[in-house]
């Protein structure tokens, strides 16, 4: 297989500008994954790549083909080119190039549970908060237009293969979102008054979490249903929003379970009579 070694090949330009831009990756609807990682993940959930860039040391050490039995489609870089569009300073030499999944309607039929995203700056916060929805079995995640871009190889290296396990809904008017939803909005503040853990989060729920610094819009916590606290004994005056979203997240996964356990005791009760 011949091995690529100019910078002016149109595949080189394509990765650079895939690599450095929003833009370019939005107005091509490509992006790029990191490493074996998020290769297999994708291969998992979404398919196979439109094509898998190696270096030459990574092709020779593991063969041309290492995923999806050999189907997938490849191209070999010399390693000194791969660092010009490598997300990271120590590559692992292989990257995969996706076209980025469309995630059809905004609300399905059965929706029962989102994250609204308004305004997070930070990839590495964006995809920590996904890989926690996932993980939490959240179905929907809906960004507002000036959130970090969800599909930048920073954020699908925090995501750690979560995007593919849910919908990603970009670009969204929060208010219009939190509005239409089929269920209970709820927003997190360090003032509220009703604490997180006296909060029903059965049922279709969707939480809506703010930018770092400024928290969430006037415009969105008007549309929301409830404003809670997370109750922090300590003292500390807040915290990260990741940590935040992943104690909610998971709250009402408890409870979930607490439902389903009584709901199981009573069926069987019933049953018994």
């Amino acid at each position: 297989m011949p091995i690529i070694t100019s910078r002016n090949h149109p595949l080189i330009k394509q990765l650079i500008k895939l690599e450095s831009s929003a833009a370019y990756r939005r107005k091509t609807g490509l992006t790029l994954l990191d490493g074996e990682h998020l290769l297999q993940a994708y291969l998992a959930e979404a398919g196979v790549p439109q094509l898998v860039i190696m270096t030459q040391s990574y092709a020779e050490q593991n063969g041309y083909a290492p995923l999806a039995g050999g189907t997938c489609k490849t191209a070999t870089v010399s390693d000194a080119l791969f660092q010009l569009f490598s997300p990271v300073k120590t590559p692992a030499g292989i990257l995969g190039l996706i076209a980025i999944p469309k995630p059809g309607q905004l609300f399905g039929e059965k929706i029962r549970y989102s994250v609204l995203l308004e305004d997070i700056q930070d990839p590495g916060n964006l995809g920590s908060i996904i890989r926690s929805a996932a993980a939490a079995g959240v179905e929907d995640v809906y960004l507002s237009k000036h959130c970090a871009d969800a599909w930048s190889p920073k954020t699908l290296r925090a995501a750690m293969g979560a995007h593919f396990l849910l919908r990603m809904h970009e670009l969204c008017n929060l208010p219009q979102v939190a509005q239409e939803f089929p269920g209970t909005v709820i927003a997190t503040a360090l003032g509220a008054s009703v604490s997180l853990y006296e909060a029903v989060l059965t049922g279709a729920v969707a939480f809506a979490f703010g930018n770092e610094g400024a928290g969430l819009s006037d415009d969105l916590l008007q549309t929301v249903a409830a404003v809670v606290a997370i109750p922090m004994p300590g003292k500390t005056e807040s915290l990260n929003v990741a940590a935040a979203a992943a104690i909610c997240l998971f709250e009402k996964v408890r409870q979930d379970r607490i439902g389903a356990v009584c709901e199981a005791i009573e069926m069987r009760s019933h049953s018994s009579v």
